[in-house]
């Protein structure tokens, strides 16, 4: 079943999966905060942080991937002066990160680390210890098992799911029946690695990333409706596809981390028209539209600064009539909407 979601409280909590977990509806993504740039710094990713703090956002989300390290030291900086039982820290595991050598080129916006993918049950336990030194905390609340998808490992994928089911996964598991971790997931861009992974392993939570949006979804709803049969909770992460769904279709807009095709930027244009004759901005429906699904727990979109995050909270404040998500569909924008079955 869906239902048409009570955003009037930006910061609301919903269940996750079977765990008892709370988490914010909004969840702050720490990607955009793991990234050096030009006049921005710690005290920027500080602030944004705090903003998302002071409103009430309770779950934080971060990576070794992010910054190479650098989404963990500024997430943890912040977090550590804030009390550990007030909210929900996931975090990543498949990569390992080592120090560059000296004579490297060094990338110019992360931490001087290279990162290679490591699957196994020893590598998964070293990741984990590694992300808490970073952090500078005790424990992370979610573990989830990271890029395990054809856009990092083509060819090989079946060889990468089979180490990371027999190692990663185990170690997972283990770490939760322990009470080290509360809950584990898998953090993928793709669909049906969730549902393969729904199937071979036992996880809490799926974290599916820029697949659930107005310009991209038709593929998750299999998911979707599988993983509210089981009790099993997503994650939409990237609600924007990068760029272009929070900015709209101009010039300049990205989508998946590149220009925006001229397909992506029609369709664009097309959604924004009818979320206008709504009066409905474009961004509250992107922000929205996942949460409408009982299977989704949370939305978790990326800020860099404070500016960015209050405008996100503006646009999942913004009430949109039932009507816009309607003419959505009639007009063959989206496949599916809040308030309608899949």
């Amino acid at each position: 079943m869906t239902r048409l979601p009570d955003l009037t409280d930006p910061c609301a909590v919903r269940t996750l999966g079977r765990t008892g977990l709370r988490v914010s509806q909004l969840g702050f993504g720490c990607s955009a905060i793991g990234v050096l740039r030009p006049g921005e710094d710690e005290a920027t990713a500080t602030a944004a942080l705090a903003s998302a703090w002071r409103s009430g956002v309770r779950y934080f989300d971060t990576s070794p991937w992010y910054g190479r390290g650098l989404s963990e030291h500024r997430a943890g900086a912040f977090l550590r002066h804030v009390p550990r039982a007030d909210y929900l820290l996931s975090s990543k595991v498949g990569r390992l990160l080592s120090p560059l050598p000296p004579d490297a080129t060094l990338p110019a916006d992360t931490l001087p680390f290279g990162a290679r993918f490591d699957y196994s049950y020893d590598a998964t336990l070293r990741s984990l210890e590694h992300s808490l030194q970073r952090l500078g905390l005790s424990h992370i609340d979610m573990l989830i098992l990271h890029d395990l998808s054809p856009r990092w490992h083509g060819e090989a994928l079946d060889q990468q799911f089979a180490i990371a089911m027999d190692g990663a996964q185990r170690a997972l598991c283990e770490l939760r029946a322990q009470g080290v971790v509360k809950a584990i997931g898998v953090g993928v861009n793709d669909a049906v690695v969730c549902l393969r992974c729904l199937d071979a392993g036992d996880f809490d939570f799926f974290m599916l990333a820029g697949r659930l949006t107005l310009l991209d979804h038709v593929a998750a709803l299999p998911l979707l409706t599988a993983c509210a049969q089981r009790g099993v909770s997503v994650l939409a992460a990237a609600p924007f596809n990068s760029g272009i769904l929070a900015t709209g279709a101009s010039a300049s807009a990205r989508f998946w981390y590149a220009p925006a095709p001229p397909e992506i930027t029609a369709r664009t244009r097309a959604i924004a028209a009818v979320c206008g004759a709504h009066s409905v901005p474009l961004g509250a429906a992107a922000i929205q539209f996942a949460l409408g699904h009982t299977a989704v727990a949370s939305v978790v979109a990326s800020f860099e600064n404070a500016q960015q995050y209050a405008q996100a909270c503006e646009w999942l404040a913004t009430p949109i009539p039932p009507a816009c998500w309607h003419a959505l569909r009639d007009a063959g924008l989206v496949g599916w909407h809040p308030g309608l079955d899949p």
